[in-house]
């Protein structure tokens, strides 16, 4: 019996959200599905965008819910059911405001921490058991009043070599998952992403 995985990005859909923090879910997902050449289509069934790749012995479903962010288990809910993978085979890899950028975090359950996109999923599916990878997005202290403004912010310029680095990553860590588990994948991954070394300057 093949093994079917379900992996999601989330995010917020359209141009206008493109590359914002609060999408760092939806980047992880894209560079992971680079990596293996998934193609992705529009499906209006499950109001997402669908891709599939093969990754060792897994089969995986990725989803990227054109719901906005607090309504992405109306996507992923539908689609676990219809090609019936349970919670405990989904991830979702998402944004997290209380991480500094660069740092990553998975855990095979646990707590929305206050995460909307989260919330929704937990609601949808009825278990919180099901995989979620935090992307740090680097939330500062001043920041804390008004978090809003910081997470559909965009990436300053500064931060873009440290972002490609983390997406990089995460890719590794969603193969990791996939082909070895979950207790391989945050033993080795998880924790922090050094940032490139800046160059000097002459």
């Amino acid at each position: 019996m093949e093994s079917l995985f379900l992996v999601a990005g989330l995010g917020n859909p359209g141009s206008d959200y493109s590359h914002r923090r609060h999408n760092a879910g939806f980047m992880a997902v894209e560079e992971f599905a680079e990596k293996f050449e998934a193609r992705w289509k529009q499906d209006a069934k499950f109001q997402a965008r669908v891709g599939r790749v093969t990754v060792g012995a897994a089969k995986v479903i990725l989803c990227e819910p054109q719901t906005y962010m607090n309504s992405s288990g109306e996507a992923i809910a539908p689609l676990a059911g219809f090609y019936k993978i349970p919670p405990e085979k989904i991830l979702v890899v998402v944004d997290d405001a209380d991480l500094p950028l660069g740092q990553l975090r998975l855990r095979p359950g646990g707590s929305s921490g206050g995460h909307h996109g989260l919330e929704s999923i937990e609601k949808h599916l009825g278990s919180s058991n099901f995989a979620r990878l935090r992307i740090g997005i680097g939330r500062t202290e001043r920041e804390l009043r008004e978090i809003t403004g910081h997470v559909l912010g965009r990436f300053a310029a500064d931060e873009k070599s440290l972002l490609a680095k983390v997406l990089e990553r995460v890719a590794g860590q969603i193969e990791c998952y996939l082909t070895s588990g979950i207790q391989k994948a945050m033993s080795q991954f998880n924790g922090a992403v050094a940032a490139p070394e800046k160059k000097e300057q002459k």
